[in-house]
């Protein structure tokens, strides 16, 4: 089988890259190409093009990059009618993904979305599109299920995979233990929101003179980015690709919005969730969402377990006040540690979600073959 496989950002290349090895190990003669990063492309795909080069964030930074947008849409078009593959695997990132799978639809191609674009945020009328276009929704948050379900719309749940990578990694390094002074910065993977985020979470460090501060980089931005912005804060290190090993070892963590918040409760740590975007973007969505959280920890407890410091309310000061909270308040930590217990238990009723949306997805191509 032959497959063409759509993810746009650093989730989306880590999930990819689980299912893809969970597919080739049932079926080893699978051959991929895509668009991705660069764990995917070690699991074996041959990538065309690199999320780095596709990720924009907010309604003003999409107008504004509209016209790359649609030569991208133009190109993985050509490149896949040129593939020809049996089946379009497609991973979140909607904007891109639905509009590749509306034109594969026309073409006759299969498709597959795996993790569902959040629709139950916003744009609930999607899915009508999602019904004509996506031969086969499988989705990784317990709601989603019901969601769908008063659409008339079958889809099947496989669990979380973040759940299976940390604690998958969290066995592999008994070694990383907690370290009560280390903090733990992830302010996001694309260049607008690191500007936006950033400069802020480091101010906040000088305020903690005992606490030693690590920022994690994103894959896709080269140390050259990065450097300027460190440059008056050398109590704070920086790393490259060592998140998980930081969170084990981390009292607690300032954390984007966003896949990062549940990586970060999976692994016990607490944290203060930071959102800052474009202001005119931001006056847009509040519109749009309607989501109580923009937390996923939150969204999914429906509850909020874990402070969100959101557009204005993210300031040098409730930083300040907020990690306090979550560095020396025991009880607030020892909340929050119950609740993630609860999270995660959730989340892993599901089964391994790489290898059961590998099974299904087979199963899938058996029968409509």
């Amino acid at each position: 089988m032959k497959y063409y496989i759509i993810a746009g950002e650093a989730s989306g290349d880590l999930h990819g890259s689980n299912l893809i090895r969970e597919m080739k190990l049932k079926d080893p003669g699978s051959i991929f190409r895509g668009w991705g990063g660069d764990l995917m492309q070690a699991a074996g795909v041959e990538l065309v093009k690199h999320y780095s080069e596709l990720a924009f964030m907010g309604f003003v930074e999409v107008i504004a990059n509209l016209r790359t947008i649609l030569r991208n849409l133009d190109t993985c078009k050509k490149d896949i009618a040129a593939f020809n593959p049996d089946a379009i695997i497609l991973i979140d990132y909607p904007g891109f993904n639905l509009r590749i799978a509306e034109w594969a639809k026309q073409q006759q191609y299969r498709t597959i979305y795996y993790i569902s674009p959040q629709v139950w945020a916003w744009k609930e009328n999607r899915v009508k599109l999602i019904r004509k276009t996506v031969d086969k929704m499988l989705v990784i948050l317990p709601f989603e299920k019901e969601f769908y379900k008063k659409w008339n719309y079958p889809v099947e749940y496989v669990g979380h995979p973040l759940a299976e990578v940390v604690d998958n990694h969290i066995k592999a390094n008994p070694q990383l233990q907690p370290n009560k002074d280390l903090v733990t910065l992830l302010p996001g993977s694309r260049k607008q929101e690191i500007l936006k985020k950033l400069p802020l979470m480091l101010e906040v460090t000088r305020s903690f003179p005992e606490h030693r501060f690590v920022v994690a980089k994103a894959p896709g931005q080269p140390d050259s980015f990065y450097a300027p912005l460190l440059a008056a804060y050398p109590q704070v290190t920086a790393a490259r690709d060592a998140t998980y090993d930081l969170l084990m070892q981390s009292r607690a963590a300032l954390v984007t919005s966003g896949t990062a918040t549940l990586e970060t409760a999976l692994f016990s740590v607490p944290q203060v969730v930071c959102y800052k975007g474009n202001r005119i973007s931001y006056l847009i969505a509040r519109r749009l969402i309607r989501v109580k959280y923009i937390s996923l920890v939150n969204l999914i407890m429906d509850r909020p377990i874990v402070k969100e410091l959101i557009q204005d309310e993210m300031n040098v000061a409730n930083l300040r006040d907020e990690l306090e909270k979550v560095l020396f308040d025991n009880e607030y930590r020892d909340r929050m540690a119950a609740d993630y217990l609860e999270l995660i238990s959730k989340l892993q009723k599901g089964g391994r979600a790489s290898e059961k949306a590998a099974h299904s997805i087979l199963q899938f191509m058996q029968g409509a073959g």
